[in-house]
């Protein structure tokens, strides 16, 4: 196929279509990854979709309920500075 390309002049084609495809996907990445970053500053990193908290540390921002092998909900607000509230010490075993 390779051979193919290249005599009948495809070749050059096919590589410009990819360069173009490669920017247009570096485009809309750039795109999610400066979003991403925005929301991060507010956001939790560690809060799912479900707003469940998948941090293997303590946060004073986790609400556990009855069910010892449920997740935690994340109770802290998308509006403030989630940081502050991480536990720095490991939890005791």
């Amino acid at each position: 196929m390779a051979e193919e390309l290249a005599r009948t002049g495809n070749d050059t084609l096919d590589r410009e279509k990819a360069r173009a495809s490669l920017d247009r996907l570096y485009t809309i990445y750039k795109d999610i990854a400066a979003t991403a970053d925005e929301v991060m500053q507010a956001r939790c990193p560690y809060k799912n979709a479900r707003s469940l908290c998948t941090a293997k540390f303590g946060c004073s921002n986790q609400f556990f309920t009855k069910d010892p092998t449920a997740l935690p909900a994340c109770a802290g607000s998308d509006q403030i500075d989630y940081r502050d509230a991480w536990d720095t010490e490991p939890p005791p075993e």
